[in-house]
């Protein structure tokens, strides 16, 4: 539903237990690429290699709640900004809920952060191997308006408690508004303070790259 982006990409991993994720892309008509499963930068690079993009939008599995009306206001703000802007998303400070990341940024941006990176563990991670260098690239975080700034809510899928209010949210809403946003999420999640205290005290490994 982006107005803005011209082709999906999944990056999945070699693994057998990805194959139904290759077969879904299949069905779907949107673009496959396979690598490894724990060197998630260097499957995003190939990705953007074998598909020869220009400009990436990532939007990572665990966040499976993106709102296509967001999405096109931060890759708009980069398009006007890219002579001054090297990256831009609103997971550097943490305004929006957690799920509700946007990262946008040049694949070349992408190839020499790579290129930099010498610890094997944040090979595990994409978009931090650029946001945390502001040294080297103009970075800009979006910082969320009032009616979406709860940092405190989490949309993310990283434990069972997560999957079981981001389920909620999917049989609640997508039945009678597939097309369904942020602002209809906050809406129902507000209106159910318990479903949220499921994962409110789940501890985020995150964090310490981000400001809270």
């Amino acid at each position: 539903r982006s107005l803005l982006i011209d082709e999906i990409i999944v990056a999945t991993s070699v693994e057998e237990l990805d194959d139904p994720v290759e077969e879904l892309t299949r069905d779907l008509g949107v673009g496959c690429f396979r690598g490894s499963e724990a060197d998630v930068l260097s499957r995003v690079v190939g990705a953007l290699k074998a598909f020869d993009v220009d400009i990436h939008a990532e939007f990572m599995g665990d966040n499976p709640i993106p709102d296509p009306m967001l999405v096109d206001s931060f890759i708009g703000y980069y398009l006007k900004n890219a002579d001054h802007c090297d990256y831009v998303t609103n997971a550097m400070k943490i305004t929006y809920p957690p799920g509700a990341e946007v990262y946008v940024y040049s694949a070349a941006t992408l190839y020499d952060a790579e290129s930099r990176v010498t610890d094997p563990a944040l090979r595990e991670h994409v978009a931090i191997n650029i946001d945390q260098y502001p040294e080297r690239y103009k970075l800009r975080n979006l910082e969320a308006p009032p009616w979406f700034r709860f940092p405190n809510l989490h949309f993310e899928v990283d434990t069972q408690e997560d999957f079981e209010v981001v389920s909620a949210i999917f049989e609640h809403l997508y039945p009678g508004n597939p097309g369904f946003g942020l602002a209809q999420v906050l809406e129902f999640v507000i209106a159910n303070p318990e479903l949220v205290s499921r994962n409110s005290g789940v501890s985020r490994r995150w964090k310490k790259y981000r400001q809270g």
